[in-house]
């Protein structure tokens, strides 16, 4: 099976243009809508195209839905094209409009902020090297000293209300209300792809396909501003089996950032994904080939409890935002924590996090026993309980069996001096904290 591919495999110099590019997007399900699909097919294999994609920091992270368009822009970069990377700091003040209400409007200190934390989340996902070096741009640089008339003269004037009403999120929005602040974002997205078209030759424009009013509304001001043409296509929206959204776990959103979402609990998101999504999300989010995909697929159908399809999709994807070394430790530790083996070896922070993500780690063990513990956990209901998991050879200290239920565990017990792993059965697992 192919390689993992990692943000540091850095795109080589002078990269040829790849003429399947637009029928791997397509094979792959990336391509949802498009404004012109020949003409888009024409213009890829032409030449290099400068391309853009934007993150508005309306969060201190990206997520899940991002990914799919850093996963596009890296395949667009691999395969000749020069990516513009747009960092919202203006829309970001604005945030898209949301088919259920109006947003909470972040103050600019906020804004600022997560606006520096986008940036420097995307930057290791594409190239600033070669002929077709990326660029990262802040929408906040033209259009922070844009005077309101200016505005309306040069931008306004080119949008019909009567096509702004029809844009699904508005007209969700009519009964509800919608603050003409909000009304008004695709103006603003639509006034970056003009200012790159005109600043920097930038020809193409994706994103999700919740996006494709704002899309669209870019490509005809370049047609009505400047008589220019340009191009624009839209990723789908990835959503579970049941046609729900993913982006959404009980610890929230499906975040990048180790520190808001651990590299375990992201790597355990893609272990379990439903049989039926394997191969999409092998398609979206990997660099497997076709062969490579179609071959995991036909594995996966003959032997679906093998979880062959999932295990792979969570080791390409988790070395992709994580890295290869993190994803090996990971790897690791959960082969030591399901298997039954020694734990000596397998990496600390790595099974704390992994605990945690069961339940939450035990605190002020000093001077409890076993049982007590088992019983704090949540592991047994009562310390009877529990005494009946040790006669039965069921309970578990850092995989050795425990023979005495009023065992008290003492300083060389805790693995690093940090973290105790109780186990009942074979699935069910706690930490307790070192005091």
């Amino acid at each position: 099976m192919g390689q993992a591919w990692s943000v540091s495999d850095a795109v080589p110099t002078d990269v040829p243009i790849d003429p399947h590019l637009l029928d791997d997007l397509v094979w792959r399900g990336m391509v949802a809508h498009s404004t012109d699909l020949d003409a888009l097919r024409e213009a890829l294999t032409a030449g290099s195209v400068r391309f853009y994609v934007g993150f508005d920091p309306t969060a201190p992270s990206l997520h899940m839905g991002n990914l799919v368009q850093l996963v596009t822009a890296i395949r667009l970069q691999r395969a000749g094209h020069t990516p513009y990377v747009l960092v919202g700091g203006a829309t970001g003040m604005i945030g898209d409009p949301k088919d259920s209400s109006e947003r909470s409007l972040n103050d600019t200190g906020t804004v600022k902020d997560w606006t520096e934390r986008v940036r420097r989340q995307v930057e290791p996902f594409v190239s600033f090297e070669g002929a077709n070096a990326a660029t990262i741009v802040n929408n906040y640089d033209w259009t922070e000293n844009l005077s309101t008339i200016d505005f309306l003269r040069d931008i306004g004037k080119h949008f019909p209300v009567n096509r702004m009403l029809a844009r699904d999120v508005v007209r969700t929005r009519l009964e509800s209300g919608i603050s003409y602040t909000e009304f008004s974002y695709v103006l603003l997205q639509s006034m970056d792809f003009l200012t790159l078209f005109r600043d920097h030759g930038v020809t193409l424009q994706f994103g999700g396909s919740d996006q494709w009013g704002n899309l669209t509304g870019g490509v005809e001001l370049i047609r009505r501003a400047d008589g220019g043409h340009a191009h624009a296509f839209a990723t789908p929206l990835v959503t579970k089996a049941d046609g729900t959204k993913y982006g959404k776990t009980e610890g929230g959103a499906l975040w990048l950032d180790p520190e808001m979402m651990s590299p375990y609990a992201f790597y355990q998101f893609w272990l379990n994904v439903e049989d039926e999504k394997v191969g999409e999300l092998l398609r979206i989010f990997t660099f497997l080939t076709r062969e490579e995909i179609e071959a995991l697929e036909a594995e996966h159908a003959e032997k679906p409890f093998l979880r062959r399809g999932q295990r792979t999709l969570a080791e390409q994807v988790t070395t992709l935002v994580h890295g290869a070394e993190a994803t090996a430790r990971i790897e690791a530790a959960s082969a030591a924590l399901f298997s039954g083996g020694s734990l000596a070896d397998a990496d600390v922070q790595v099974l704390r996090e992994a605990l945690a993500t069961a339940r939450p780690l035990v605190t002020g063990a000093a001077g409890r026993s076993v049982t007590d513990l088992f019983v704090e956990a949540g592991l047994v209901q009562s310390r009877g309980e529990a005494r009946r998991a040790v006669a039965e050879g069921g309970a578990y200290l850092n995989n050795a069996r425990v023979d005495d239920p009023d065992y008290v565990p003492d300083e060389s017990d805790f693995l690093g001096g940090e973290v105790l792993v109780l186990r009942r059965g074979k699935k069910s697992f706690a930490g307790v904290a070192a005091p």
